[in-house]
């Protein structure tokens, strides 16, 4: 027996929302569309469907869950007439089960989504940016406007399905007398054949080129995140609808700051000095100079926090913090000088120290001073 959990790579405790995107990406994946040379890809996407059919539905899903199994005669038809409105969604109608009684002719299918990547910068995902991406693609044949037929020609009307797309077949079953209907055989559900196919695109409709299109990177986005293009996608074969274009986000590590959440993170070398008797220091943040406050006595690992200068909120106004963690330099380059007069403080708080180094260590590096 089929595990539907199995099928969808999710476990039995998943969520409706993690069902979901599973059912997403895996249709995508295994969409015959988008797999022309994979003769599995078909039954593999019809597995799909129907476990997401199932687990999709709380009642079916919790009768799975206890029997093991959607029985159809509890369930009535096994599909629930749900398949439809499910690939009308999600493929625009390119169900590979057919259209059911009364949708008419299916069409050309929907032509498959892309996914690609955009690498930016801390900066563009703080501010926002407009940048172009370039993807090799399915476009629509110019030479036959998509049609696929050569031109001077058009597509007649496939007469096995008399136009319909569709081959309807009747059959006795225990709950009497069912209507089963399935893509035509002959013209693949289009409802139209061609006699005569463009030579450019071999009747396919589409040929393969670059496209550059431009993508509006909005603030606050962050590494790993998914921008989608609707209509950016493949065309579809023969005049079909194009599909959606998916950008993921990569971001480049900044050499100074680090993101968490909506808040930047930063350190600051301190001058020994500095952190004992304070300072005014100027410092880089990504909105230019800031001025931060030393106060006498800071410790290293201090952090100062700069509100509303970090990542811009994607979803709501306002944006994260910037915290400065101040890091104290003790130098370890002193000269006779320098170190007589810290001995001295020292003595004057009554601080043990370690005596000089007089031995041949000592000399030998006051000879190459």
């Amino acid at each position: 027996m089929t595990d539907l959990y199995a099928v969808l790579e999710v476990s039995a405790d998943a969520t409706d929302e993690e069902i979901k995107r599973a059912y997403r990406r895996l249709a995508r994946r295994w969409h015959p569309d988008a797999n022309p040379d994979d003769p599995e890809a078909e039954t593999r996407f019809k597995q799909i469907a129907a476990a997401y059919e199932v687990l999709s539905d709380p009642e079916r899903r919790a009768r799975y869950d206890r029997f093991g199994t959607d029985d159809p005669r509890a369930a009535g038809d096994p599909f629930g007439g749900g398949l439809g409105d499910i690939f009308e969604a999600f493929f625009g109608g390119a169900s590979p089960f057919g259209g059911g009684a009364g949708r008419g002719r299916s069409g050309p299918p929907r032509g498959e989504d892309l996914e690609t990547e955009v690498v930016l910068d801390l900066d563009d995902v703080v501010f926002g940016v407009e940048t172009e991406i370039s993807v090799r693609t399915a476009v629509r044949c110019e030479d036959c406007d998509g049609s696929g037929a050569a031109p001077g020609t058009t597509p007649v009307t496939c007469n096995e399905c008399g136009g319909s797309g569709q081959i309807r077949r009747v059959r006795q079953s225990l709950l009497g007398q069912m209507v089963t209907a399935s893509a035509c055989p002959t013209c693949g559900g289009r409802g139209e054949v061609i006699v005569s196919a463009c030579p450019t695109c071999r009747g396919q409709g589409r040929t393969i080129e670059t496209r550059t299109y431009s993508v509006e990177v909005p603030a606050g986005v962050d590494d790993g995140a998914t921008l989608r293009l609707p209509g950016r996608g493949a065309a579809g074969p023969r005049g079909g609808p194009q599909g959606d274009l998916y950008v993921r986000v990569v971001v480049r590590p900044h050499e100074s700051f680090r993101r968490e959440g909506d808040d930047l993170h930063t350190r600051v070398p301190v001058a020994f000095t500095q952190a004992v008797l304070g300072a005014r220091l100027t410092i880089e943040t990504l909105d230019g100079e800031r001025e931060l406050v030393v106060p006498p006595g800071t410790a290293s690992g201090t952090v100062f926090t700069f509100r509303g200068a970090g990542v811009p909120h994607l979803r709501r106004s306002g944006r994260g913090d910037l915290h400065v963690e101040v890091v104290v330099e003790v130098p370890d380059d002193l000269d006779e000088e320098q170190e007589a007069l810290l001995r001295r403080f020292a003595d004057l708080r009554g601080e043990e120290v370690a005596e000089p180094d007089d031995g041949f260590f000592s000399r030998l590096r006051s000879a190459f001073r």
